[in-house]
């Protein structure tokens, strides 16, 4: 009965084995870490430090095969290659490293995603309109503005400062003209005074501001910009919502609107 139990026992400890194997090679295709590359990478990890042929052995491979897929882990970060006493040894990287190269990657993609959403939506020769519901979208919407890829980087935009500083906040607006700047964003700024709230965000050159006032009759109640072939606007409170329309035509005539009333407007100080 004992070795019954035994083997029970060894058996399910087995099964836990395999099927945990199988969530890590799972897991590890999906960042294409697969076939030969997950077979040598673990190997790397269950010894640590160990010459090429261990390693290919370990893996059930012959060194002369198993070259190529080491290189590849060593551009990737995972491991390092280093010669020791005459041979080459590989070294396993910490496996923080993948966390690291997904958020590499991901910080990449985000940044390059709007100009590669632009390149296709010229292509299709069709606008595309992103609608960004909440705190959080309107958030999206208005770092998107950062993504400006025009030379010189200039950004036309239309303030309204009560609705500004109700959404996103004066917190989060302090953020983002940090980050503009810190970009070398230059803004060229409409606002109506009546909708001033604080004497703050004059024209500065140490913040890349140009701050104009729109005639008094003229009230610029949303905030809007314009940059690249997008135009993002920014809602009140009450309807609490970020709105990007990427569209070259759109952007155009949004565009000459602007330079229409900035041509009427006065400096703001």
């Amino acid at each position: 009965m004992a070795d019954a139990e035994d083997g029970r026992i060894r058996l399910s400890v087995y099964d836990f084995r395999q099927e945990l194997t199988m969530d890590i090679a799972y897991k590890l295709a999906q960042i294409g870490i697969n076939g030969t590359l997950y077979k040598l990478y673990t190997a790397a990890i269950e010894l640590g430090e160990a010459p090429i042929a261990e390693v290919a052995a370990r893996a059930g491979m012959v060194r002369t095969t198993a070259y190529d897929a080491l290189s590849r882990l060593e551009q990737e970060g995972l491991i390092t290659l280093q010669e020791k006493r005459g041979k080459r040894y590989v070294i396993a990287l910490d496996p923080n490293t993948l966390m690291e190269k997904l958020e590499g990657r991901r910080q990449m993609l985000s940044e390059l995603l709007p100009q590669l959403r632009s390149m296709y939506n010229r292509a299709k020769g069709k606008p595309q309109i992103r609608f960004y519901e909440g705190i959080e979208g309107i958030r999206t919407a208005l770092r998107d503005t950062l993504t400006i890829t025009d030379t010189p980087k200039v950004v036309r935009g239309i303030l309204s400062m009560e609705e500004l500083m109700q959404t996103p906040g004066r917190a989060e607006m302090d953020k983002f003209i940090n980050d503009r700047v810190d970009a070398g964003i230059w803004l060229k700024v409409l606002r109506s005074e009546q909708k001033d709230v604080e004497p703050i965000w004059p024209s500065s050159n140490e913040t890349l501001r140009e701050l104009r006032y729109c005639p008094p009759d003229m009230v610029l109640s949303m905030t809007t910009f314009i940059y690249d072939q997008r135009v993002c606007l920014i809602s009140s409170k009450q309807e609490n919502y970020g709105l990007i329309i990427d569209s070259v035509e759109f952007a155009a005539m949004q565009r000459t609107l602007f330079d229409a009333i900035w041509a009427l407007s006065a400096p703001g100080h």
